[in-house]
């Protein structure tokens, strides 16, 4: 059974600085993403990291400002959140895909953990 589970959001302040992880089970996985979605919103992707880690895909609004990594003995994925602006506020979704290709669809979700970024 696939399971994705999201830990480390809370509240910050603007400027502050957060580290997702997400632990992932049940399969062994090609890319591992974070999307993100605000009240309001539709979800929109955030940042994408191949198996071995050596490609990376940032969307415009966080680069600069989030890195996401992974580490396949643990099977996590983090993403080390700073600079962080109100606008970062969001449920926060780690997502998983077993597709080879960079752009594979991902297949998996986790049940998503709240990212509060005050003034």
């Amino acid at each position: 059974q696939v399971q994705l589970v999201e830990s480390g959001g809370g509240l910050v302040q603007a400027g502050g600085s957060l580290r997702l992880s997400c632990a992932a089970s049940g399969r062994t996985f090609s890319s591992l993403g974070w999307f993100r979605q605000a009240p309001g919103k539709e979800r929109e992707f955030v940042a994408r990291i191949n198996r071995s880690g050596g490609s990376t895909y940032y969307a415009d609004f966080v680069k600069g400002r989030f890195t996401i990594s992974r580490d396949n003995a643990k099977n996590t994925v983090h993403l080390q959140m700073n600079s962080l602006k109100p606008e970062d506020t969001a449920v926060y979704y780690c997502a998983a895909t077993q597709g080879i290709a960079i752009n594979s669809q991902f297949q998996y979700w986790g049940q998503g953990t709240l990212v509060t970024v005050s003034e």
